[in-house]
């Protein structure tokens, strides 16, 4: 069983910057497909960043040029570093690896609020 765990959400100010760090049990989360996902309130979950296995990052355009998704896979974790942080970023952002079909993992997700 592999447990994704997210922290570094915060209340931050408009223009202010976060780090959230995704740490995952085992080391199946080394060099693994990743992904940072958010949910705003009474919107749908959607894609924020991903990485691939092969070290490719993929970011959403509304996040394009502020957030940067890295891993450490010596410490099973990845991190989704936020710079120039909006109003409209605020949301859960969870963590997500996916295994293969029908078998992925989510973390509880961290809060993120960003006040304008």
């Amino acid at each position: 069983q592999v447990q994704l765990v997210e922290s570094g959400g915060g209340l931050v100010q408009s223009g202010g910057s976060l780090r959230l760090s995704c740490a995952g049990s085992g080391s199946v989360i080394s060099s693994a497909a990743m992904g940072w996902y958010r949910q705003a309130p009474g919107k749908q979950r959607e894609l924020v960043a991903s990485i691939t296995s092969a070290g490719s990052t993929h970011y959403a355009d509304s996040v394009k040029g502020r957030f940067t998704l890295s891993r450490d896979n010596s410490k099973n974790t990845v991190y989704l570093q936020m710079n120039d942080l909006k109003p409209e970023d605020t949301a859960v952002y969870y963590c997500h690896l996916p295994i293969r079909r029908g078998l992925e993992y989510w973390g509880k997700g961290t809060e993120v609020t960003v006040s304008s």
